[in-house]
């Protein structure tokens, strides 16, 4: 395993300036120019993009920037000790010590040890004091060589303790004394590498301060070791000092909580120690909910309104695609071997016929109604699982039951893909509020596998039935009216504003409204009426387009590009062609203002071809490889090759002509790029492929 660091990778007492995106930038280079990355702009748009989610400033003048990025050929830390110090955003002021973590994308667990070690070590004061009266770089390096070598643990750690270590187990609690508070702790942040295993430290440090035992589960990159269940059952309170979601709450569930940014548990740990012992003595403290759901006090992380909605949105949507995907494919399969007529006949030929009876037409027949059969099956979960997942994303467990059954009363009331939006809304809030009433020890137990299903889908789907469903439907029902009689110029602009939805935030939640507005509707169509087919080929095609036409750009003129970007276009060609939008999203991330117009322009005549010559697709997704779903084919693959070339032509002229406006670093110093500039970075989409 080669060193970390090298002497090449340190700068001592130099002035950087003071913002904290031109340290990071020229630390990047650093990396890159030891051979141990191949990009600094792609490196250092990682390193920013982690920066802009979380300051890493920590207190004892601090920083630590670090990510995780493709462009990282090997795990490697380059530090700085600036003079003057650089603002990193800790509360105590500027940092004089700037350690720049950099891990590759699939950093192997050894690798991810020693660079979590090294973020531990910087909690410890006789190390930071070493490293500001080190004379020089190969000193730097010898006592940073010397913190990541293995070492026995603290011999003044309290007994039972947990030592926050990557693969953090506690000694066993009869081992501590008997008059001390136990209390169990889970710290993650997004790249699990620095803030995890320092948050835990820090906590544990504070807690032997306060004269309590804390065990802490490190949820990081490398290796976690669960809590023994014997530790979290004598425990008197838990503290979550997350960014990310506690993996398996549900075995905290009935324990007083305290929940806060891992930042939080570095930058203030003796508070959070201190509100979790007064959570222990309070029986009116929130408590881990019997589903897993972590309510909180005291500092949580702020989340307005419209990004919770937009949550919850989203988390329905993407766990409706699977059944979107899989059943409207069947269903396009069954068409193409039985024909357009087998959705009214593929119930009986099931039931009265087998491999070896087969029904009038052969095997194609009888196989086609099959494979129709398991596709409406699956198409008919669309709904419920997006209403069920929806009140899954509001109250957790408790409200999947609900959910659904809101779902699946929006479908007894016509009221389509909008009645599950609103179902779902509406059975998340009822089953969240009921999961937050005081009820008495004995039935806690009882109210998320009896009581909230209960009684919220009592109210949920009651007011579906009589209030909400009658005037839903009767919109739906208009709406589809109306699409089914747009014809000529009409649809051409329906087909255009769809187009300019799927590639305006390219799988985001626009994106994610037009999709999901055109699968809700395929199964309506039909030989008589097929305008939510073509709304389906103008959904799909239009969402071809931004990756293709970015593989296409980066054909044309190479030097516009960098090379990780000229990588990302190889790729783009493939997940453009299968419809997966998120292909464009590496090179949007950190260009967005010349790509994703390009981008628009291109979905948006592709779109518009498509509504205008009446292309239709019966599959949901696939793209190209569901070309025997497709109706007009040929002028499919026109108004794609179009979209593509003007997107394509116009993302090489913006980078030609047109300057990028000057990015404001958080300490208000600008970096001027001017066109023609890449900073590509590889990024990978927020949502799953799989969940468009």
């Amino acid at each position: 395993m080669s060193s970390l660091i090298t002497p090449g990778l340190v700068i001592l007492d130099e002035d950087l300036g003071t913002d904290r995106a031109a340290v990071i930038r020229r630390l990047a280079g650093l990396v890159t120019a030891s051979g141990r990355a191949s990009d600094t702009e792609a490196l250092f748009a990682d390193a920013w993009a982690r920066e802009s989610k979380t300051d890493t400033g920590i207190p004892g003048g601090i920083a630590i920037p670090h990510c995780r990025s493709t462009a990282v050929l090997e795990p490697t830390l380059a530090m700085a000790r600036p003079a003057p110090a650089v603002d990193f955003g800790a509360s105590d002021g500027p940092a004089d010590i700037i350690f720049f973590i950099a891990a590759p994308d699939g950093a192997d667990q050894a690798h991810l040890v020693l660079l979590s070690k090294l973020a531990r070590s910087l909690i410890k004061p006789e190390f930071v004091t070493a490293l500001r009266e080190a004379p020089s770089a190969e000193a730097i390096v010898e006592l940073v060589d010397g913190a990541l070598a293995d070492e026995p643990a603290p011999a003044a750690e309290p007994a039972g303790a947990s030592a926050a270590s990557p693969a953090s187990a506690a000694t066993p609690v009869a081992d501590a004394p008997a008059d001390r508070p136990i209390l169990v702790a889970v710290t993650a942040c997004p790249t699990g590498i620095a803030h995890t295993y320092m948050a835990a430290d820090s906590l544990v440090a504070a807690a032997k301060r306060a004269g309590a035992e804390l065990h802490v589960e490190t949820q990081g990159s490398s290796s976690v070791t669960p809590l023994d269940p014997a530790i979290i059952a004598n425990a008197v309170a838990v503290v979550f000092a997350v960014d990310v979601d506690v993996r398996d709450k549900a075995r905290f569930a009935g324990k007083p909580v305290i929940k806060a940014p891992v930042k939080r548990g570095i930058d203030e740990p003796d508070q959070m120690i201190a509100e979790a012992l007064a959570a222990a003595n309070d029986p009116q403290a929130r408590r881990v909910s019997g589903d897993g759901a972590a309510a909180s006090t005291g500092t949580t992380t702020d989340e307005h309104v419209g990004q919770k909605i937009k949550r919850w949105l989203l988390t329905g949507v993407s766990y409706m695609i699977p059944f979107v995907a899989g059943g409207g494919l069947l269903i396009a399969l069954g068409f193409l071997l039985a024909g357009y007529d087998i959705n009214s006949r593929a119930t009986d030929i099931i039931l009265q016929n087998s491999l070896f009876n087969l029904p009038d037409g052969g095997l194609g027949t009888y196989l086609g109604a099959v494979a129709f059969a398991i596709g409406a099956a699956s198409m008919g979960f669309l709904v419920p699982a997006l209403a069920g997942y929806i009140a899954y994303a509001i109250a957790d467990r408790p409200g999947i039951a609900v959910g659904f059954t809101a779902g699946a009363v929006a479908l007894i009331m016509n009221a389509g893909f909008l009645g599950g939006l609103i179902g779902g809304l509406l059975a998340g809030f009822i089953a969240w509020a009921l999961g937050r009433l005081q009820v008495p020890r004995w039935l806690r137990g009882l109210m998320p596998v009896v009581i909230i299903p209960l009684v919220g889908s009592i109210f949920a789907s009651g007011l579906m039935v009589i209030v909400l469903g009658g005037p839903i439907a009767a919109l739906m029902a208009g709406l589809n009216d109306w699409l089914s009689s747009l014809t000529g110029a009409s649809a051409i602009v329906l087909g255009l504003i769809l187009g300019i939805m799927m590639a305006a935030d390219l799988g985001g939640p626009i994106n994610k409204v037009a999709y999901s507005f055109a699968v809700a509707g395929l199964a309506a169509g039909s030989i008589t009426n097929q305008a939510p087919w073509q709304i389906m080929a103008a959904v799909m095609a239009a969402g071809m387009v931004p990756p293709l036409a970015l593989a296409f750009a980066t054909l044309i003129d190479k030097k516009l590009f960098s090379q990780a970007e000229r990588e990302n276009g190889k790729a783009a060609w493939l997940l453009g062609a299968a419809f997966i939008s998120e292909g464009a999203i590496p090179f949007a991330a950190v260009d967005p203002l010349r790509v994703i117009p390009a981008g628009i322009v291109g979905s948006a005549l592709t779109g518009a071809i498509v509504m205008g010559t009446g292309v239709t697709s019966q599959a949901p997704h696939g793209g190209i490889f569901v070309f025997f779903a497709i109706g007009n084919l040929a002028m499919f693959i026109v108004a794609i090759l179009a979209g593509t070339v003007v997107s394509g032509l116009l993302v090489v002229a913006l980078k030609r002509w047109v300057r990028r406006r000057p990015v404001e670093g958080v300490d208000g110093a600008s970096a001027d790029v001017t066109a023609g500039a890449s900073s590509a970075a590889p990024v990978r989409a927020g949502v799953p492929v799989a969940a468009r």
